[in-house]
């Protein structure tokens, strides 16, 4: 008896003082770099206070769609999450200002602009949502997807396109003559290969992974759009919070994020090679794919968020250095 006293004498000593296991939301599949980023995020936590703090990611929309851990966020029921704009531009619609189309040419300055004064602007206002912003990440620029193809000269116009129910994105589509159809991510293969839409915006990343490119006529290497990403903590369990370990989650995330940033340059590169390789019908289109969309587009939305404007300016300062 003496000697298993002991043991879980020892046993206590071992273990970390108030333990806390910490949740972490995203929509993104398992393979996904943002959930990669999470597991690494998780791993460097529990070595950094000795597993005092733990962190346990949940991929694939496991806790909910991105408006149901927003609730989770804002009632202090989930401690953080990776957020499309999405559900932050239905609330508040400056953010939405991030996916305006050819904004940038390349994953490269899509990672410098999501650096810049406007974006850290942005992040600022999530207090008003109840969130506390934690750093900007991305994913890669957007394409198109068709499983019948866009002949020479001609438009996406008539197409049936999945895409996110933003409200910028929406009118985009709906401009360029599309049926834009928003689907959850883990809905969207059956409903491309059944038939229940017929194009699709999404990165290179998400085509390879899924598989995509060997279900379309053509995969039209657009680069369109940025995705963005709010890595954010509940404002209402921050506070919970000590001083020293909200510190040291704000220098991690912000660490985590610049690494996103900097990685999807490269990730994007990477898919188009391995595409081109396995002989996918890629295709370089420009602007006009897209009829007038992107100018009547700008029309609207610099009239009804001035801060695109600034977002312009900050873009063309950088694009011109």
């Amino acid at each position: 008896m003496k000697i298993l006293k002991a043991a879980a004498c020892l046993l206590m000593l071992a273990a970390p003082a108030f333990a806390e296991t910490l949740r972490i939301g995203m929509v993104t599949p398992p393979s996904h770099q943002w959930t990669l980023s999470a597991q690494k995020l998780a791993e460097t936590l529990a070595d950094e206070t000795d597993g005092r703090l733990t962190l346990s990611v949940f991929p694939s929309g496991q806790l909910g769609n991105e408006a149901q851990m927003l609730q989770q966020l804002q009632a202090g029921a989930l401690d953080f999450a990776f957020l499309t704009v999405g559900e932050l531009a239905n609330r508040n619609a400056d953010f939405g200002i991030l996916v305006a189309p050819y904004l940038v040419p390349d994953a490269e300055s899509a990672a410098r602009l999501l650096e810049g004064d406007t974006a850290a602007a942005l992040q600022d206002r999530l207090g008003g949502l109840g969130l506390k912003g934690l750093g900007l990440g991305m994913a890669g620029m957007r394409i198109v997807l068709v499983s019948r193809p866009v002949a020479e000269g001609e438009t996406l116009a008539g197409h049936k396109i999945r895409t996110v129910p933003l409200a910028q994105e929406l009118d985009f589509w709906t401009r360029a003559g599309t049926a834009p159809t928003p689907l959850p991510l883990p809905e969207l293969f059956d409903a491309y290969t059944n038939g229940q839409i017929d194009g699709m915006q999404i990165d290179l990343e998400g085509t390879w992974n899924n598989r995509f490119h060997d279900h379309s006529a053509q995969v039209l290497d657009t680069r369109h759009m940025i995705f963005p990403m709010f890595a954010v903590a509940s404002a209402r369990k921050w506070q919970t919070y000590s001083e020293d370990d909200r510190a040291l989650i704000a220098g991690l995330m912000a660490q985590t994020t610049a690494d996103i940033r900097a990685a999807y340059p490269g990730i994007d590169a990477d898919y188009r090679a391995r595409l081109v390789e396995a002989g996918a019908p890629l295709k370089e289109v420009g602007p006009d794919v897209f009829g007038d969309a992107v100018e009547t587009w700008y029309e609207e939305w610099r009239a009804k968020t001035p801060l695109l404007v600034d977002l312009e300016q900050e873009r063309d300062a950088l694009l011109n250095r």
